[in-house]
């Protein structure tokens, strides 16, 4: 079978119109095992109760409000004359392994974790949470639709996954202390959402589910079209550049105060405004602040609808209000019951396809 002029998926950046996206499902969510990958990110209290419940699923109380939200967020993407895909239903308390572990699964809410689009090619990670193993398979109906219209479909090398990827009795650094990650070199690993993308630059941050290989082998399969920059985070227990360093629109990226030294951003970055985040509005829920796994910060994770449309969180006014003083339309919208399960906008979503072409935004 031949391929088509025209592919489905073409998405280059944060902030072109965006036209489709693939957003997340919560049915079936399990909580995650105790693997030390997983429980790195958490504190100790929050890692018992997590070994406890692990290969249960979530309980109904977290699911139905974040599910109501998520069901406006795709209203609101819809009226805004965006096509939304969605994966199938999977049940995750099925085991499942290799000849080298076990696991049961976790959820398929969060499609920006498992792949990345560059262009027209999306190309599935190679995770490091063994119970994220088999997420994509749930995308697969959506995944073979694209590349028979013409899509390019890439897996990223399935890593082994064995004791030898992680460090042994690994604890995160103290403040002061270097900076240390439960991953070794082993084999490459990368979450699609360490990275973002600016046309013929794309941005990473190195972190407990992304290792130096997992970039390198990004980097290289891209080829010399393509330039890959290291963000360095002062977060001690990293996972994700959205809520680190967001790309708003040419010419201007979000910033976390705690995360990113301004002064030690790449070079390229130079002739951009750097917007510094305002601090999140506080979260009095008890049960979010103890279920998510993603810290206060989620007020950054936004999703650019074009250059000057955003939708943002309705709770963080601080973020609203910086957004609008800095040019942008902010559209508020409700998901912060999402954050149990791995996130908010950009982590929920996956833009297939934005109307643009490949561009260089730095010299």
């Amino acid at each position: 079978m031949g391929r088509p002029g025209i592919s489905p998926v073409n998405s280059h950046n944060e902030w072109d119109p965006l036209e489709e996206v693939i957003v997340g499902r919560l049915e079936g969510s399990t909580i995650p095992s105790s693997h030390p990958v997983v429980t790195c990110n958490i504190p100790p209290w929050a890692a018992r109760l997590q070994g406890l419940a692990a290969g249960f699923e979530y309980p109904q109380r977290l699911i139905e409000p974040a599910q109501q939200e998520l069901d406006q967020f795709i209203a609101l993407l819809e009226s805004l004359d965006v096509t939304v895909k969605r994966p199938e239903a999977v049940d995750h308390k099925h085991r499942f392994g290799t000849p080298d572990w076990q696991s049961r699964g976790f959820c398929n809410s969060c499609p920006r974790d498992s792949m990345l689009v560059v262009g027209d090619e999306i190309i599935e990670t190679p995770m490091a949470w063994p119970c994220r193993y088999f997420e994509t398979h749930s995308y697969r109906e959506l995944l073979k639709d694209y590349f028979r219209r013409g899509a390019r479909w890439t897996a990223a090398p399935k890593p082994q996954l064995t004791e030898a990827l992680y460090e042994k009795d690994f604890r995160p650094p103290e403040e002061g202390e270097p900076m240390r990650y439960i991953l070794t070199e082993f084999e490459p690993v990368f979450d699609a959402a360490d990275f973002v993308r600016a046309g013929r630059d794309l941005f990473v941050t190195r972190s407990n589910v992304t290792n130096l290989l997992g970039i390198e082998w990004l980097r290289r399969h891209l080829g010399p079209e393509y330039r890959v920059h290291e963000i360095e985070s002062r977060c001690r227990v990293p996972m994700h550049i959205d809520t680190t360093f967001v790309l708003l629109a040419p010419g201007k990226v979000l910033v976390n105060p705690e995360y990113v030294d301004v002064d030690r951003l790449p070079d390229v970055l130079d002739s951009w405004d750097v917007l510094i985040a305002p601090e999140p509005d506080p979260i009095d829920e008890r049960l979010l602040k103890m279920t998510s796994m993603c810290g206060k910060w989620l007020s950054m994770n936004v999703l650019m609808i074009d250059e000057k449309r955003v939708i943002a969180e309705r709770h963080h006014t601080g973020m609203l209000r910086a957004l609008e003083k800095w040019g942008f339309e902010p559209i508020p919208c409700d998901l912060l019951h999402y954050a149990p399960f791995g996130g908010a906008f950009h982590c929920a979503t996956l833009d297939v396809r934005r109307r643009g072409t490949l561009e260089t935004y730095f010299d």
